[in-house]
């Protein structure tokens, strides 16, 4: 990934917790013809591995093996930047359209897990992941054991060995003072989540939405 000095992201509890909070990622890998095959997946990340699954329907899993090569792409928010927005703009006109946004990627080797028990851990890890802070969370226990047993036998699960991690947040760093306050104000001003999240990102500094 192309990541200039001024926006490299290399914080790894800043990482991790961008990661913890969007939850899922973009699983890309290389298919038997040579072109990339690419799935978004639920993820869990703990130490260096990361946990996820696929639907058994999904012909992705098929094409990969033990120890295939793999990136795992986790995007924040994102957002047009007009040069509008610039104090610059109407000091000397020198400016253009940009984009901003912050990306996680993670590089390793991917293996597919076909028995139940791995399964059943890896599931109980990304619903307590994601059900845990909630007044009454939800138990795979909750539901009949048949109907779980027949969830089960509809997916595969994958586990990732992270061996490289890459951060990045271009979020107006190298723009003067004025320019930045105004890329806030203006994307304060739009109508998508995405835009006031990266304006909230620009004014704390805080990448996830936590």
């Amino acid at each position: 990934m192309y990541v200039p000095h001024v926006n490299a992201l290399d914080d790894e509890p800043t990482i991790r917790a961008m990661v913890a909070e969007i939850g899922s990622a973009q699983l890309v890998t290389t298919g038997a013809d040579g072109y990339p095959l690419a799935t978004l997946l639920p993820v869990v990340w703990r130490g260096d591995t990361v946990i996820a699954h696929f639907a058994r329907a999904n012909d992705h899993w098929k094409a990969i093996g033990a120890d295939q090569p793999a990136l795992l792409v986790v995007t924040g928010p994102q957002a047009y930047i007009s040069p509008t927005w610039y104090a610059a703009k109407a000091e000397h006109g020198r400016v253009v359209p940009t984009w901003n946004y912050s990306v996680v990627q993670l590089t390793g080797r991917a293996t597919v897990h076909d028995d139940v028990e791995w399964l059943e851990g890896a599931l109980d890890e990304l619903v307590e992941h994601h059900e845990g802070h909630r007044e009454a969370p939800w138990h795979r226990t909750d539901a009949p054991e048949r109907y779980i047993s027949g969830q089960l036998r509809a997916i595969v699960g994958l586990e990732f060995a992270v061996e490289r991690v890459e951060g990045k947040a271009k979020l107006s760093q190298n723009r003067s003072d004025a320019d930045r306050a105004g890329v806030i104000a203006g994307l304060d001003a739009e109508t998508s989540p995405d835009a006031h999240a990266v304006a909230e990102q620009m004014r704390t500094g805080v990448l996830h939405r936590g």
